[in-house]
């Protein structure tokens, strides 16, 4: 068994087979002094870098608080997450991670920033990501290194959060280990909530296994998504309450369920209904115990009324429902996370996908304007996969939500901040960023912040283009660009 140590500044060394003398060691670096044992798939991704195989790492890095330097931004017009309009300048503090009450004399060490009349505004939040997914191919990860949707991810998580993106709810795939370096600052990138891997039936949406092979529940092999974490096919309540079980014991926020059919997949249409309800009400009961809740993949209106009718509260996707099931999802209060796509955003190999997303796509527009109408809560997602190089399309399809389907640019500002955080904040005691509010500007809330070269709720194409237009970008107090000074 071979020790390794972490010192204050996160890097891994082999610390020896002696646990005590390591544990002596490391103390006298100032470094990390618990240890726990964990498997392959649990070692974050920059353990990884260390040496790939070995059990011993170190655990509790989120409980290593990092010294940040208070920063204190001056004329900037805010736009708050929530207010019609922007307000007057004036400066905003931030000190140990927080917006802060200004002090009349900032402490020594305080960075501080010329807004220049800039707008300040929240992070903005991905409802619906798949950092796990995004960053690999499909090749790349069925046939590719296991390490490699780690690394990928790493480096995503990182582009994400230089878009301006400083929280995502991540709606599958093996992330609990990224988003731990991440929180302890060891790795750039947003707030993860996770929700680990997405639990499918035989042959629904998460089924990736070979039409020759045996189903799981007969013995058949596990296939690679099963594998690298990204899905748990499960059938009949007692393997359903499992998977979510696992989900959970995994780091999980918030548990994703495969309802319906879905575009990538082989085996199940569009319309197809996915999870009997009891199999659904066992999801949403372990969930439940746990505090939290089920968001379920599905398009057609007979398995979203049906996810509605087990207690689901947040629907993906629904680009196939029809008014009356919009008009049902505000009466139940339901969140519908949507996803402004067009079809040319995905590229699909077989003619049945390319079919299907077209059929999905077709939908955006009408059910955006019906839950408009009906006052559903409308979260905002991506949902992008398999594709790097378009990974920079997230920021695209967020402005799409007012310069293609209706929304004034206020109004989407409030979904990708204030409003999104409202659907994060329903994991309740599973919410890893409980302590502060998220996608506001407020005392006493996170400081996460994007200072805009000009002004997003005029013109929000300003933040179709981060690299530009983001002069800087703040994620828990600490800076991350800064094109001011």
């Amino acid at each position: 068994m071979l020790v390794l140590l972490a010192d204050a500044d996160g890097h891994f060394t082999p610390g020896g087979t002696d646990t005590r003398a390591a544990l002596a060691r490391a103390r006298e670096r100032g470094g990390f002094v618990r240890f726990d044992r964990c498997g392959p798939g649990g070692m974050p991704p920059v353990a990884r870098l260390r040496h790939p195989k070995w059990a011993l790492v170190i655990d509790g890095m989120s409980e290593q608080k990092q010294v940040i330097a208070p920063v204190l931004i001056k004329d900037v017009r805010v736009f708050d997450g929530v207010s019609d309009q922007l307000g007057a300048a004036r400066s905003v503090y931030i000190a140990d991670g927080k917006i802060a009450e200004e002090p009349k004399s900032p402490p020594p060490g305080t960075t501080v920033i010329d807004g220049g009349g800039r707008v300040l505004m929240p992070g903005l939040s991905d409802a619906h990501s798949h950092l796990f997914l995004m960053g690999s191919t499909v090749a790349e990860l069925m046939t590719g290194a296991s390490g490699l949707p780690y690394y990928h991810a790493a480096y995503q998580a990182e582009q994400m959060l230089m878009r301006g993106f400083t929280t995502i709810r991540d709606a599958g795939g093996d992330v609990g280990a990224l988003k731990q370096v991440i929180d302890a600052g060891l790795v750039a990138g947003p707030r993860i909530y996770p929700s680990q891997a997405m639990i499918s039936q035989t042959s629904g949406h998460g089924d990736f296994s070979a039409v020759y092979e045996s189903a799981t529940t007969f013995g058949g092999p596990r296939p690679r998504a099963e594998q690298l974490g990204i899905v748990r096919v499960a059938d009949g309540r007692s393997q359903v309450l499992a998977a979510v079980r696992e989900q959970l014991k995994r780091g999980a926020s918030q548990i994703k369920v495969m309802a319906g059919g879905g575009v990538s997949s082989d085996y199940d249409p569009l319309e197809t209904v996915q999870y009997t309800e009891d199999e659904m009400r066992a999801a949403v009961q372990a969930a439940a115990d746990y505090g939290t809740y089920v968001l379920v993949h599905v398009f057609n209106v007979a398995g979203i009324r049906r996810a509605i009718e087990a207690g689901v509260k947040s629907i993906e996707h629904a680009m196939l429902a029809d008014e009356a099931t919009i008009k049902l999802m505000a009466e139940q209060d339901v969140w519908f996370s949507a996803q402004p796509l067009e079809e040319r955003d995905h590229h699909f190999a077989t003619a049945n996908s390319t079919k299907k997303n077209h059929d999905v796509c077709e939908g955006v527009a009408q059910t955006l304007a019906w839950a408009r109408k009906h006052k559903v809560k409308i979260a905002f997602g991506t949902d992008m996969l398999f594709d790097p190089a378009e990974a920079y399309m997230q920021s695209v399809l967020f402005t799409r939500l007012a310069t293609r389907f209706g929304f004034t640019p206020v109004e989407a500002l409030r979904i990708g901040t204030s409003g999104n955080a409202e659907l994060f904040r329903m994991s309740g005691s599973r919410d890893p960023y409980k302590e502060a509010p998220l996608g506001v500007i407020q005392p006493g809330a996170w400081a996460d912040v994007l200072l805009v070269n000009g002004d997003p709720t005029t013109d929000i194409g300003l933040l179709a283009d981060p690299g530009k237009n983001l002069a800087v970008i703040i994620k828990n107090g600490k800076i991350h660009k800064n094109q001011l000074s």
